[in-house]
């Protein structure tokens, strides 16, 4: 299939954000849904609020057989056949809806949202992109309506992250009949109401796992281990899973065999960016719940709200919750659009959809971190505003916090993510997918010429925060250009370098989107309509400029020296200068006045 076959003007393939420019009415953003999409927030946000959020303690309490049971409400719904073909009982709805419920039926608790993904997720997508038309046919319908549950058994003790390592054993049948499977997995969601299991085991010597689909049948050598004793996510079912000689029929092999690897990745490029959107709401309910306490919290005779330290923690907490939304949204329609196109051009459904999220697998690892970790901040400043409150049981801020935690390892820990991150990008690169090594060099011909004294025109909206955005690209070409040049092959070896780079990414990406998506909006409704939006820009290219500096310092440092490194130095102090420095605390103030007046955030 050719590239022009693939291509749309406006379409960047993944990675190329941080070499093209994007104009801002080609991203998507929340305020693009449509009615439909609208309805169908609405109303996910009205099941999570009637069945999660009314009952928040007892999913504290490890009642198991709740999260079952909203489950089950949620797929008679619908809710749970979002993302599977109508063919198959499903919706069929677009890669941005099944973003939307993930993201509004996640945010009360992480028991129900690791319960509904696992679900949805890796238990039942592996089937609809890898299954036979018998296969699907046979499970996804089931699955699709919530008569039946799926988990997913990857992890062993001895495999996490080097997934493929995993000693699960699959033996074939004298008659070539069926399978026998043996081996023990570990941190299994929903294993403890699931009705099938996506297993992963290795044939004879193969290099590669395989996939299978099994029967959770306890008369097949099927046993459990307890329920595990976790930190949060305290209803959702997670236990060890053992097979002993568990017989599997040759047909329930999944995709081809030593295909698993490959399944279980994808699997994980998906489960990234729906991870990420599942962070969304949980940002919004616990920005929401610390402004509701902090208006009726009165120390020194006033509402702590009107404190300047409050003020900053609100502002802060409510920019990155945008932040998240607008890179979200965008990577979600990237890669819609990027199915529609393979459909167009004669691809199957289910190879158009992991073609198309496989395209922007670098956006998903960045999103998987850059969400999971404003969670995890947002929840701990939440704390920090109810105070002693705040770490009690009886309020809801600790439990957001320990259900936070589990974000920052699932699906790839964020320190494999960072590094798969530039990983990706530098193979891109070498593919030729992605043009670093132009715009690299050009960065580094600019590092040794005389900088530009010309103060440019700063009149359009946003001009001085785009010109800033474009340099602060720029230090990530210096960086990643000079490291690749240095340690070519053997970049993969330099773990911190890689971190370093993965945050100047990160934050080029993230930052990119919000401006976009606000001028995005102050073009069509207003810029007075988007002040705070706009506002919230502003303050998070500060904070995203001040991370920048650090790492790209970092960065620098551990591997130039002399010269190099001095001159480095110095392209890291032009590039990164504000031509006028913010009000940052002027920013924060405009920010936290809006969220307090309207007395929780009002974004989405």
């Amino acid at each position: 299939m050719s590239t022009e076959t693939l291509q749309k003007d406006n379409l960047l393939r993944g990675g190329q954000f941080l070499v093209k420019e994007t104009n801002c009415e080609d991203v998507f953003t929340l305020e693009d849904l449509t009615e439909e999409q609208k309805m169908m927030r609405d109303s996910t946000k009205e099941f999570a609020n009637r069945e999660l959020w009314a009952h928040w303690e007892r999913f504290e309490k490890k009642d198991y057989k709740y999260t079952e049971e909203c489950m089950r409400k949620a797929g008679e719904l619908g809710l749970l056949g979002i993302a599977v073909p109508e063919a198959y009982g499903g919706m069929g709805m677009g890669f941005v809806s099944t973003m939307l419920v993930c993201d509004y039926i996640s945010g009360v608790t992480g028991s129900f949202s690791t319960a509904f993904g696992a679900h949805t997720g890796i238990g039942t997508m592996p089937i609809t992109l890898y299954g036979t038309e018998e296969q699907k046919k046979k499970y996804v319908p089931k699955l699709a309506t919530g008569e039946w549950f799926g988990a997913y058994c990857l992890t062993e003790p001895g495999a996490g992250s080097d997934a493929n390592s995993g000693k699960t054993k699959a033996v074939l049948s004298k008659d070539g009949k069926f399978y026998t499977i043996s081996g023990q997995k570990m941190w299994i969601s929903n294993a403890g109401f699931c009705n099938m299991f996506i297993v992963f085991a290795r044939i004879e010597n193969d290099q590669n796992i395989t996939g299978f689909i099994v029967e959770n049948d306890p008369k097949n050598g099927i046993t459990f281990g307890e329920e595990e004793k976790k930190l949060g996510i305290h209803s959702s079912s997670t236990r060890q899973v053992f097979f002993t000689d568990t017989k599997v029929p040759v047909e329930n092999m999944l995709s081809e065999r030593g295909n698993g690897f490959k399944i279980a990745m994808n699997a994980l490029n998906i489960g990234r960016i729906k991870l990420a959107a599942a962070c969304l709401d949980a940002q919004r309910r616990v920005v929401t719940e610390a402004v509701k306490y902090a208006n009726e919290r009165i120390q020194f005779k006033t509402p702590i709200i009107n404190f300047g330290a409050i003020k900053a923690k609100i502002a802060t907490m409510a920019t990155n919750a945008y932040a998240g939304e607008a890179a979200c949204y965008r990577a979600a329609k990237n890669i819609e659009d990027r199915i529609a196109l393979r459909e167009a051009a004669g691809n199957l459904h289910q190879e158009a959809e992991l073609k198309g999220v496989e395209e922007y697998a670098i956006e998903c690892s960045i999103l998987k971190v850059a969400v999971s970790e404003d969670l995890q901040n947002t929840t701990d400043e939440g704390i920090q505003i109810f105070g002693g409150m705040g770490f009690s049981a009886d309020a809801p801020m600790e439990k957001a916090w320990r259900d936070a935690r589990i974000a920052r390892i699932y699906e790839g820990t964020n320190e494999i993510n960072r590094m798969l991150s530039v990983g990706m990008l530098v193979k891109k690169a070498m593919k030729g997918h992605v043009d670093l090594l132009g715009p690299a060099t050009r960065v580094g011909e600019e590092l040794m010429g005389i900088p530009s004294f010309d103060t440019p025109d700063f009149s359009e909206l946003f001009a001085e925060e785009k010109d800033l955005l474009a340099r602060l690209k720029k230090v990530f070409l210096m960086v990643a250009g000079s490291a690749v040049q240095k340690f070519g092959q053997e970049l993969e070896k330099h773990q911190q370098l890689m971190l370093a780079a993965a945050d100047i990414l990160i934050e080029v990406y993230m930052v990119e989107s919000t401006i976009l998506r606000t001028e995005k909006n102050a073009k069509r409704f207003g810029e007075d309509q988007q002040a705070i939006q706009i506002a919230m820009a502003r303050l998070y290219l500060y904070n995203a400029t001040e991370t920048i500096i650090q790492k790209g310092k970092e960065a620098i440092i551990s591997f130039a020296e002399g010269d190099e490194q001095r001159m480095m130095l110095m392209g890291l102090k032009r590039f990164t200068k504000y031509n006028n420095n913010p009000n940052v605390a002027a920013l924060r103030t405009q920010i936290a006045n809006k969220v307090a007046a309207d007395n929780g955030y009002t974004f989405d």
